[in-house]
């Protein structure tokens, strides 16, 4: 899940093509519609991205009671209006009125906190649960962001490879070599340096152990000459959400893919082509696109049917990018990957999004 911030930013308005009292306000590569004559390209507004929870009082400012998302009806999800993905909330809330909107927008100021908004947590299933103990040195894994708010983090034509986005539970692993220890914990729980003590009752104890990953990584950390290998897997299936690739979370053998591999060599972090390391030992995720970016061809890329079953048994929920050649992003302060979500998926009814 990306990061949250509430920002100020210029817009571009365009003609919706399907109502006459509408338009289309659009940030980076996301739209959201707007009621028409509201605003006008070059304008500067406040975007409030999805999964958003918003203070019931900022919600009956806008006229949005009863119209978002969640158990509160507080959360701002991407939703079809007249045909058109809208995707965030395009405003200017009244505790902003004599801010200069256009310099925020230059300094890059998060309105987060002064509005009350604050960013969705999903539960965590029982399964997914169990005890905890620290984990300070436990390898990390980044909140992705949205190519679509940050459409310059790869330059024109620049390689890159597309894989896909798997609806799942982010599976952190850390092999340590010193010791032979080895560390499983989620995406939620790791953030906070924690990891989940051994139990064949935990569906992501249940994946590594399953699918041997262990002995992987022992033998990856030899190979490079490590000090820790972290790989970073999704378990799916039945029992995990909604989309199931045709496996089960329950099963002996549970869905579970890779994705991306980091190694802290002489202590300094690398991030590493599961795809180059890992063929043949462990399940991958897959790969469908390679070659000179272009944000058209990735967004044709993140809609379709899933490729994981080989059946096309469902939706695709989207695809990650990465640069062939692993690098920086001054964009984001970090490294330069993100993700494309598909409009089919984040307008599905009866999903889940589990952490």
């Amino acid at each position: 899940m990306s990061t949250l911030r509430v920002t100020a930013e210029r817009l571009t308005v365009l003609e919706h093509p399907n109502a006459d009292a509408l338009e289309l306000a659009q940030v980076g590569l996301y739209r959201a519609v707007v009621a028409k004559g509201a605003y006008r390209t070059g304008d500067y507004a406040l975007y409030i991205p999805e999964q958003s929870v918003l203070p019931a009082a900022l919600i009956e400012e806008l006229g949005l009671t009863g119209k978002l998302a969640g158990s509160g009806a507080d959360r701002v999800r991407a939703v079809r209006l007249r045909g058109e993905l809208s995707q965030g909330i395009v405003c200017r809330p009244r505790a902003l009125a004599g801010t200069d909107l256009a310099e925020a927008a230059a300094e890059g100021r998060d309105f987060a906190g002064q509005l009350g908004i604050t960013k969705w947590q999903p539960p965590i299933p029982t399964a997914m649960n169990g005890e905890l103990e620290p984990a300070p040195e436990l390898l990390p894994w980044v909140d992705i962001e949205n190519l679509q708010r940050f459409p310059d983090i790869f330059e024109p034509g620049e390689p890159v490879v597309l894989t896909e986005k798997l609806h799942g539970s982010c599976c952190l692993f850390t092999y340590h070599v010193a010791t032979g220890e080895v560390q499983v914990s989620s995406k939620g729980v790791g953030a906070q340096h924690l990891a989940l003590k051994a139990d064949d009752r935990n569906l992501y104890w249940r994946a590594v152990r399953a699918h041997g990953v262990p002995a992987v990584a022992a033998a990856l950390a030899e190979r490079l000459g490590a000090e820790r290998i972290g790989i970073f897997g999704e378990v799916f299936g039945t029992g995990v959400q909604d989309l199931t690739y045709g496996s089960s979370g329950r099963a002996e053998l549970p869905g579970y893919a890779v994705f991306d591999v980091s190694a802290l060599i002489d202590g300094q972090l690398h991030w590493l082509s599961a795809a180059q390391l890992l063929s043949g030992q462990l399940p991958l995720v897959p790969e469908l696109w390679r070659g000179p970016f272009d944000p058209a061809v990735v967004l044709a890329h993140a809609e379709g049917r899933e490729t994981v079953s080989g059946r096309a048994l469902h939706l695709r929920e989207g695809v990650v990018i990465r640069p062939v050649v692993e690098r920086h992003s001054p964009v984001l302060g970090g490294r330069a990957i993100a993700k494309a979500v598909s409009g089919a998926y984040l307008t599905r009814k009866g999903g889940t999004e589990f952490e």
